[in-house]
Order: structure tokens, then sequence, then C-alpha cells
């Protein structure tokens, strides 16, 4: 019997495209990165393809292929939409990689790719429904049942981050613009980029997402304040999707996750919003951390293929 073939994944992120390669029991054989050229569509593909072809020589296999990336392909004309790495919009991604690779690939969300990790081999491991978070400069979702990746007619399953602030109080109206083009999205509020921005209108300093965490944990009683504001901002976010999806498991990744009174200050905010007698939904981080996405994307073939 011919041994299966080893898992591509590749994570196509706004800095760095990172390639992994999995064998069949999802042990990892071989990592790479390389820089994402910026504003560059023709050189982000070159890169993609140059990754790819340099993993299958170092293995010596040939490979399947799943890949992570920022936004998604629209159903409706096969063109990427809704990525923040805006260089992608409106381009055929999945059809141009295709052809200069030769072979049929599997593409989702990278908020898609966390979970999809996730859910396999875990913090969520054999959890039956499970949401998956990426708060970093931006902010994603994707749901899994039951093992399997759901994407949805529209291909946008778990796009959380691009609804409105739930509950949202006269001093959150109307919000920040958001790169979609409306105000007040769940993104500006939760990503890096809107803690600082929150901190900055309130505090009046200008410091980076990471250091306000930092300072907070330091006890400087502004940042505590700001991050204070934004486990009440999370609380209300994730309620929503408790409401409706009701899963198991909520498992946070992206830059943001790092910050280690989320999980216990979020849970105990939620109930308030959360149309229950009680949340049994568990939030915990990535135990993957930034490996989630490229992982997740390896496993892609094999889940969208409907192997085990």
């Amino acid at each position: 019997m011919a041994r299966p073939e080893p898992r591509i994944g590749i994570d196509l992120g706004g800095t760095k495209i990172e390639g992994i390669v999995l064998d069949a029991d999802g042990r990892e054989c071989l990592r790479r990165r390389v820089p994402t050229p910026q504003g560059d569509y023709d050189a982000t593909l070159a890169a993609l393809v140059g990754l790819v072809e340099s993993l299958e020589q170092a293995v010596g296999r040939h490979c399947t292929v799943g890949i992570g990336m920022p936004g998604t392909q629209s159903r409706a004309t096969g063109l990427v939409k809704n990525a923040n790495s805006v260089c992608l919009n409106g381009r055929p991604l999945h059809a141009d990689l295709e052809r200069c690779l030769g072979r049929p690939l599997r593409f989702a969300n990278d908020a898609d790719c966390l979970a999809l990790s996730e859910a396999i081999d875990g913090a969520a491991a054999g959890a039956g429904t499970v949401f998956g978070v990426i708060v970093g400069t931006g902010t994603g979702g994707g749901i899994v049942v039951a093992g399997r990746l759901l994407s949805g007619p529209n291909g946008i399953a778990g796009e959380w981050g691009h609804n409105p602030l739930p509950w949202p109080r006269a001093d959150e109206l109307p919000g920040a613009l958001c790169f979609c083009g409306r105000q007040g999205c769940i993104e500006t509020w939760l990503s890096g980029p809107g803690l600082a921005r929150d901190h900055r209108a309130v505090a009046g300093q200008e410091v980076p997402a990471a250091a306000i965490a930092a300072r907070a944990a330091a006890g400087e009683k502004a940042a505590r304040a700001s991050l204070e504001r934004y486990a009440d901002r999370m609380a209300r976010a994730l309620a929503s999707v408790i409401n409706i999806i009701d899963p198991d498991v909520i498992v946070l990744g992206g830059g943001m996750s790092n910050i280690d009174s989320l999980y216990e200050d979020v849970p105990q905010r939620w109930d308030a919003y959360v149309f229950s007698d009680r949340v049994d939904t568990r939030l915990v981080r990535a135990r993957h951390g930034d490996s989630s996405g490229v992982r997740g994307a390896a496993w892609l073939w094999p889940v969208l293929a409907g192997e085990s």
C-alpha cells in the first residue's frame, strides 16, 4: 500500500508567509517562512509557488496543499473578497495558484484554519462545536462542528468581526470606521489597533496593545481600565456568538490571545449577556499558538475531501 501523501499547509499573512509539512499522523516534518511582498499580488503569487516547491523539494515527495488566507473566495466570481491584505481583493488567487502549481488546492480563511487546527488536535480536541477566534491586527472567526469546518453558501461562516459591537453604550456610538466601510464593527474594538485606539482616546497615551497589557499586569491604573473595557466588549461580542451557535469551546488565537487575564475576566462578564441560566462554554487559549493557522491549512485537504 502506498504511503499517504504528506500535507503542506500555507499561512498567507500580512507580513510573512509560513509553510509547514505534516506527515499522515499530523507530526511536523518541516517549517519555513518567507516575507510577504507588500501590496504586490504577482510577487505574492510567486512567493507562494516558490515556498510550496521548496517544501516539496526538501521532503522529496508530492504533497497535498492547503492555503489559509485573509478574506475568502467569492462563490459568485471566484475572486478574493474581504481581505485586509487589499492587494488580494478582486484577484483569482485560487485559480492562479492552481494553474501555477498544476494541481487542485484547498483554500480557507485564516480564522477557519485556526478553528480547524484546534478542533482536530489542539485546545478544543474532541469538542462537538468549536468557535475559533483570531484577535490580532484584525478580528476573524471560524466554526467547526463534529470535526467538520463550516463555510456556508457565502463562504463567510464565523465572520463575527464585521458585525456591530453588541449592546453598545452611548460613548461607543457610532464607533470607528472599519476597513469594510462601516462603523463600529467588532474588529474596530477587539483588534490590537482597536485596543490602542481606545486607550489613546481615553487615556491620551499612544501605546501599542501589547504594552497596554503589560502595563495593566503591572498595575497601571489607566492600562487596567482600558483592559477592563476591552474584556467587557469581548464578553458582549462572544455572548452574541454563544446565543447563536452555543459552542462547547471558544478558542482564542492571535496576538491579543496572549493577554492572560481575558480567560478569567471575559467568562465572568459574558453571563450577563448570554440568554441562559448558566454558561458552560469554555474560553481557552490556542494550544498551537501562532502555528494553529498553518497547521489548520495543512488539515484542510483531508477534512474538505471528506477523509478522516
